[in-house]
């Protein structure tokens, strides 16, 4: 039996909300499961179709790992602390999948430019040796790596919801280019400070432009 991690995230690119990356981890003679049941790249599947295949696809993988990583986290991340960045952060926490399920091999859908980086990266560091595979887009060439990228995104969309009910006024998506995302982000990232990626240039701007009015009051 070879045991196969498909590692995918979801919400790398919002503005609100939590950073979401799972690890699945499947035997590898289920791949064909996943395919028949229609996991495919979560951006190709509607809300309704995701929601769908998520208990589906938890019932074929013999083991599932999420991290659910903040905006604070993320910010410390991105702003260098421990050496990170947003990549390595990322890797990191494959890492910990990979020396906790311990797989045969590892398929990553790579989300650094530099593939070759970010695999040496991930094999000097995890204690665990197994066959490591990133490349881009494996999210559409895998089918283990879809079904993560299935459960990574209708966690996340959980994650908003329960972010958008308990602020009972439109967030949007949380992605800066969403308009609605954009005038909330503009009248309330001070009043929800906890939701937002302090570090993501849409939200140093509104800052910056706060600041530009109080000396403009002068």
């Amino acid at each position: 039996m070879t045991l196969v991690l498909g590692v995918e995230e979801a919400g790398r690119g919002p503005v609100i909300g939590p950073l979401v990356v799972v690890g699945l981890l499947v035997d590898e003679d289920d791949e064909e499961k996943l395919r028949a049941l229609g996991a495919k790249d979560s951006k190709m599947l509607t809300p309704k179709q995701r929601e769908g295949l998520f208990d589906k696809i938890l019932k074929i993988a013999k083991q599932k790992k999420i991290f659910i990583i903040t905006p604070a986290e993320i910010d410390r991340a991105v702003n260098g602390e421990g050496g990170l960045n947003l990549n390595w952060l990322e890797a990191q926490k494959t890492i910990q999948m990979i020396d906790e399920l311990k797989p045969d091999k590892v398929i990553i859908d790579c989300p650094s430019n530099n593939i070759k980086a970010y695999n040496s990266y991930i094999e000097s560091r995890t204690t665990h040796k197994c066959e490591i595979v990133a490349e881009h887009k494996a999210d559409v060439n895998y089918p283990i790596v879809s079904a993560a990228s299935i459960i990574a995104k209708v966690t996340r969309d959980r994650e908003i919801a329960k972010i958008q009910q308990k602020i009972k006024e439109p967030i949007g998506s949380g992605y800066p280019a969403d308009p609605i995302t954009a005038e909330f982000l503009k009248k309330h990232h001070k009043k929800y400070p906890e939701i937002f990626r302090k570090s993501w240039q849409s939200y140093i701007s509104q800052i910056q432009e706060k600041k530009q009015k109080k000396l403009g009051d002068f």
